[in-house]
């Protein structure tokens, strides 16, 4: 890798960087599942958040980022995709119930499975089509026309690696059982509040 690839490699991974560290879906996902649940229900979503990356990467890695957003109703598809789930999961928050201190005690140990973990994640980054297109700019305007296959997989591999650890820290960070002791009392208005971000992103990603 020449010097050319090496900076513009430092100056994509400075962006995306700065990108994961804004909140947005993917950090309301993670926040609620470490406050709510275990840490291996954190770090879940986060792993299914950073394979959704990869999906994009893939796909756009492949050619077929600028077809999705060339071919209108597939680009539509997407977006309507994205803001569904998330809408699905700011009013399923929005609704949540207060619980009797007992219930939430018990709800406390409440675990969800590993898998449900990982699909909201996944299905929280992969149906975002601001993501899509936030890659794609970054490979259209800070990658070299002539960078070879193996080359442009590093970058992939690179992002996804940062998406990993970034959302991997945030997790470790707020699943900590003295942290989640402290919402234990206000279960339903972290749900009730993640939920109308959720649902005011999902009204970005359609009106902005």
């Amino acid at each position: 890798m020449d010097s050319t690839h090496i900076s513009s490699l430092l100056t994509v991974a400075s962006i995306v960087m700065v990108s994961l560290i804004s909140p947005g879906p993917d950090f309301a996902m993670v926040m609620k599942n470490s406050l709510l649940y275990s840490r291996r229900t954190a770090f879940f979503t986060a792993f299914g958040i950073s394979v959704g990356i990869l999906v994009h990467l893939t796909y756009i890695l492949l050619g077929l980022g600028f077809v999705i957003h060339a071919t209108k109703w597939l680009f539509l598809l997407l977006q309507y995709a994205g803001a569904a789930y998330l809408c699905y999961l700011g009013i399923k928050g929005i609704l949540a119930k207060k619980t009797t201190a007992r219930a939430q005690v018990k709800h406390s140990h409440h675990e969800i499975e590993s898998f449900k973990a990982f699909t909201q994640g996944f299905l929280t980054n992969a149906l975002n089509p601001k993501c899509m297109l936030f890659l794609l700019s970054l490979f259209a305007t800070l990658i070299p026309t002539n960078t070879p296959t193996l080359t442009l997989s590093f970058y992939g591999v690179i992002i996804f690696l940062e998406t990993l650890l970034w959302f991997g820290f945030v997790a470790f960070c707020l699943s900590g059982e003295r942290t989640r002791a402290k919402f234990t009392g206000i279960r339903h208005w972290i749900d009730r509040v993640t939920g109308v971000i959720l649902l005011g992103l999902s009204v970005k990603i359609i009106f902005f």
